[in-house]
């Protein structure tokens, strides 16, 4: 299952509960029932899988309500601790000290995205400032130092490794002498597979040689329950400190991942949210199960904006998600979001808009932006600020001015009325399911 059919499901789930006239002990048993439904049909272990839709009902069913939370709320509230605390309640950041250097040491099977995983960390730890660099110790995968230098040359970090060697360990040592000055870095390992005797133990002869700070498993989110399995050899062989789950983007089933967690009990510390190698993002349990439960994440958001170095003043940003901006704001908006990724990815880190983003309005948005920046650059200052003055005459004159026809004038105007009635019925309202909790932010 997807990781958006995934999370989809539980937010109607969730729904029901919001809806139902009465909470009682069949309406709590049923959305027991969904949630184990749902978890299951994202691949995740069977027992894991009881073990919490027990937990929920139990809590939902036995807990003295809270004073001053309905029961309808205490409900919802069970469901998102008890899955935040499945993936391990509190993050555990990968700790790096500025001026002492830092060993990372990946593992994984072939194909698991241990490579791009690689250059990905290195560049999240390039952006907060850390010297970082790169040993490719894979002598056995033809192309395997030529696709991490292609990568590391991307994002002008410097990489170390002989395509010609034969021994891991020495390329391994000889690298980290390269860079004994170095605050972090990383060393990408050949692709193993559980039942690869020899290279499992290629791997503990290079764990010892090198005495990593931390040995990271990086596991493909695609995997399904296999990640369990495999993620309990490699910890068997070296003891795993943490979790990359990479490829965790829409076509992921994230219950393997997950299941492998609660197998060895390493901590995830990091996940791969897409292709790009900006697409990595520190994991913490709370925010990623409020983004699957439809709650958004204000704070990655806000990260990702810092992280891009986009400037978007408050004032402005509040202006836009309360329904107060122009169609210049909107195009300045859309344009710095660009940089963030996908624009239906960001604005699901939106409160409010996680599952009630229509389809067309997203698509239409990305694949028409820059007609509508040459409309709207065919406008008058005043018409990019009052769109309401729009006569026939007016739209026929931006269609002649920016090679459209009026038809594309008039949807882009109707798309901007359409984002600000939206926004406006958001601010309005408070979220789903959240009570006081979670408001949306006020102008």
């Amino acid at each position: 299952m997807a990781l958006d059919r995934l999370g989809s499901s539980l937010y109607d789930a969730l729904k029901k509960v919001f809806r139902a006239p009465v909470i009682d002990e069949e309406t709590v048993k049923e959305l027991a029932r969904d949630i184990q439904r749902t978890l299951l049909q994202a691949d995740m272990n069977v027992k894991l899988v009881l073990e919490i839709s027990k937990r929920i009902e139990d809590r939902a069913l036995k807990e003295k309500v809270p004073p001053g939370v309905s029961r309808r709320e205490h409900v919802i509230k069970v469901v998102y601790e008890e899955l935040t605390r499945f993936l391990g309640e509190k993050p555990v950041p990968l700790k790096v000290e500025p001026g002492k250097r830092k060993i990372i040491m990946l593992v994984g099977i072939q194909g698991s995205g241990k490579t791009t995983g690689a250059a990905k960390l290195a560049r999240y730890f390039q952006k907060r400032g850390l010297k970082t660099a790169l040993v490719c110790t894979d002598t056995y995968r033809p192309g395997a130092y030529a696709q991490l230098q292609q990568l590391a040359n991307r994002i002008k970090i410097p990489i170390y490794g002989d395509p010609k060697a034969k021994k891991s360990a020495v390329i391994a040592s000889d690298g980290l002498r390269k860079f004994d000055d170095y605050e972090v870095v990383i060393i990408d390992t050949a692709g193993r597979h559980k039942e690869e005797k020899s290279l499992i133990q290629e791997m503990k002869m290079l764990e010892k040689a090198i005495r990593p700070d931390e040995v990271i498993l990086v596991i493909d989110g695609t995997i399904g329950q296999q990640a369990a399995i495999q993620a309990q050899a490699f910890h068997d062989a070296t003891p795993i400190g943490s979790i990359f789950v990479a490829k965790l983007d829409g076509s992921a089933r994230g219950g393997g991942a997950l299941s492998a967690v609660a197998a060895i009990g390493a901590p995830i510390k990091f996940i791969g949210t897409g292709e790009k190698i900006n697409d990595i993002e520190p994991f913490v349990p709370s925010r990623f199960v409020g983004r699957l439960l439809g709650m958004g994440d204000l704070e990655s958001l806000i990260e990702k904006v810092r992280e891009a170095e986009v400037h978007l003043p408050e004032k402005k940003m509040r202006a836009f998600l309360s329904g107060r901006f122009t169609l210049t704001d909107m195009y300045d908006q859309f344009e710095s979001m660009k940089s963030l990724g996908p624009l239906r990815h960001i604005l699901k880190l939106v409160p409010g808009l996680s599952y009630n983003i229509p389809d067309g309005m997203m698509e239409m948005a990305e694949d028409r932006l820059k007609k509508w920046k040459v409309m709207i650059e065919s406008m008058t200052p005043e018409e990019r600020d009052n769109p309401k003055i729009f006569t026939s005459s007016r739209v026929k004159r931006v269609a002649r001015g920016s090679g459209t026809n009026e038809k594309e004038v008039k949807e882009l105007l109707k798309q901007y009325s359409m984002m600000k009635k939206m926004m406006k019925t958001l601010r309005r309202k408070r979220l789903p399911f959240f009570g006081k909790k979670f408001p949306i932010p006020q102008g």
